[in-house]
């Protein structure tokens, strides 16, 4: 190593440094992850991720990727989500983080200005990724305002409607019941009335019942994942959405959210409306951490909104009868979903960049994603990783085109890219978990909004 390397590699650790002792974001590294260590010559790349049903089809690529670079040894550490940032942020700082990492849209744009990742374009291994080798529009999620690549897709994500059939069968109805439903603000459409069949208060009465008692209710017809942040990814996303709403005033990097649109607010104040008519948990009744696989496992909950990335946990529900619907179609004509996409970045502290960028150039190949496909976990970011998981999903008996027609037919929604996402939050999680809990008027996020749009004129 010359000296200008080191000296300019120290004085790169320095200022990440100073940076992060300043930001909020960045926490005490609490413990190292035990890995094998590299064979005599062998370069180690360390690589971390937060997903544990990810990890076989992580290690596989891993494996093969050695055969391709015996020099290179990869050492894949997991996480828990929590767990995760905190020990990443830290170890960007201390030195101690990885080589490559699974990166997350609410998080880079930080990374990008704090200079604690490095743009893929800088290296011959990854500068020839194109948008066009993904499913469309997941490139264009991780291109900085700098118009660099920070991250290579891995995967995507859409919503759809989780029910057990057996529960659906007691109501006397039919997973043909659920396709095709509509949904609008003003009376719910066909889905509130499947909500409501589907609701059963203690006694047995169902919500469109005579004589049903909302405050005491056994099962929800619709189960409740919070009240969401600054994306409502699973919660109210694809109501809103599918009113027409835009979150920002750009599809990636906006500088004005639009929590004031009066379309907004009549998607949350329908959402949480439903808590008094006894369809939708409370929030006191979900608590702070809840969990919507849990809910429909336990028959607290009928229908749960959820991510594709759940599919695993839902599958592995005991006595239950798994089915997977379409979300309703709104107002404009047709669901919406949000479609967000992980990546895979590089760390500015990595001591071996271009190995490092040969491991993420592997990680978004058609060789990698379909082993990471086949596993049946999530939705790989290439179409050739789509179809290997869609087929191992159809090997276990479930049909996921819920999920994917809506990438197919563009019923999509990019997730917000924005800077300020950790202000923002912290704005808008006390607000929404207000008018939630009904403490607050749904137009409270009037206020929110200018709140959130000041931060962009700083």
């Amino acid at each position: 190593m010359t000296m200008r390397t080191r000296s300019t590699r120290a004085a790169r650790l320095v200022r990440i440094i100073a940076a992060a002792v300043t930001a909020t974001l960045f926490g005490t590294l609490t413990g190292c992850a035990t890995v094998s260590p590299a064979a005599a010559g062998q370069t180690n790349i360390d690589y971390w991720l937060w997903e544990s049903l990810q990890l076989p089809g992580y290690q596989a690529c891993a494996t093969a990727f050695e055969k391709e670079n015996p020099d290179v040894h990869v050492r894949i550490t997991q996480y828990g989500w929590a767990d995760y940032w905190q020990k990443l942020t830290a170890g960007l700082v201390a030195g101690a983080g990885p080589d490559v990492f699974t990166d997350h849209l609410t998080k880079y744009p930080e990374f990008v200005t704090r200079g604690v990742i490095l743009p893929l374009d800088d290296f011959s291994a990854t500068k020839d990724l194109k948008a066009a080798d993904y499913q469309a529009g997941l490139a264009d999620l991780w291109k900085g305002q700098d118009g660099k690549q920070y991250g290579s897709p891995k995967d995507f994500d859409t919503i759809a409607l989780f029910y057990d059939q057996k529960m659906l069968a007691k109501a006397d109805m039919t997973p043909e019941d659920l396709q095709g439903l509509t949904w609008n603000p003003d009376d719910g459409g066909t889905f509130e009335k499947v909500i409501a069949h589907l609701s059963v208060d203690k006694k047995g009465v169902r919500g469109d019942e005579p004589g049903f008692d909302p405050k005491n209710v056994a099962t929800y017809g619709l189960g409740s994942n919070g009240a969401g942040d600054t994306n409502g990814q699973t919660q109210w996303s694809w109501l809103a959405a599918a009113m027409g709403w835009d979150f920002t005033n750009k599809d990636v990097w906006g500088t004005e959210y639009n929590y004031d649109d009066p379309k907004f607010q009549a998607a949350i104040s329908w959402l949480f409306g439903l808590v008094k008519k006894g369809y939708l948990p409370s929030y006191e009744r979900v608590g702070t951490s809840p969990n919507l696989v849990q809910q429909l496992g336990s028959h607290q909950a009928a229908l749960t909104a959820d991510g594709s990335w759940t599919i695993s946990s839902y599958a592995r529900l005991q006595g239950v009868k798994l089915g997977i619907a379409s979300i309703p179609s709104g107002p404009i004509g047709h669901p919406v979903s949000m479609y967000n996409g992980l990546g895979d970045s590089i760390s500015a502290q990595t001591d071996h960049p271009q190995a490092a960028a040969k491991w993420v150039h592997f990680l978004g190949s058609d060789a990698c994603q379909e082993l990471v496909g086949q596993q049946g976990v999530v939705f790989p970011a290439r179409p050739a990783g789509t179809e290997a998981a869609v087929k191992a999903f159809a090997d276990k008996g479930i049909d996921v085109e819920p999920f994917t027609d809506l990438v197919e037919n563009k019923y999509t929604v990019l997730f917000p890219v924005t800077n300020n996402s950790s202000q923002i939050l912290s704005i808008m999680k006390p607000v929404m978990d207000s008018i939630y809990i009904g403490s607050k008027p749904v137009s409270s996020l009037d206020e929110a909004n200018k709140r959130v749009n000041a931060l962009f004129s700083k």
